[in-house]
């Protein structure tokens, strides 16, 4: 697990096993994003809380270690679309199968990807070819 430029023994000495996962508690993100010096750091790091705690919630009050994974590969430039795609098919495909339930999983990412990725058409651009046609 790697939490936005901190050393191993701090990830270590504050990292749980919580149901099927390792977490790390919301209280420890706190204190470091009220005591880091670096400024960007702690926007790191609560941008980091707020997809654990919101957006991919697993264990109440912790940060599942997917999610600081995911913070990792975006530091490195990797994109996290597929993955997303992927989970959000199945997610999708389990409600299907179950015949209710509810998909939280990451609905809120994926629009914002959508909303940043797809065009937007600002002006239409079009060529008149009748002179008496009239769109009203």
């Amino acid at each position: 697990m790697s939490i936005i430029g901190m050393s191993e023994q701090w990830v270590t000495a504050r990292i749980k096993q919580k149901g099927d996962g390792k977490c790390i508690p919301w209280k420890s993100l706190r204190d470091l994003i009220l005591a880091h010096p670096n400024t960007k750091k702690k926007v790191n790091v609560f941008a980091l809380s707020i997809y654990g705690l919101v957006i991919f919630p697993k264990a109440l009050g912790h940060i599942d270690d997917a999610v600081s994974d995911l913070f990792d590969r975006l530091n490195k430039k990797v994109t996290p679309i597929p993955e997303i795609l992927v989970k959000t098919f199945r997610s999708l495909s389990a409600c299907q199968r179950a015949g209710e339930g509810r998909f939280i999983r990451c609905a809120q990412l994926l629009l914002a990807w959508f909303h940043n990725h797809f065009w937007k058409v600002k002006k239409v651009s079009y060529r008149v070819f009748s002179e008496k046609y009239s769109s009203l």
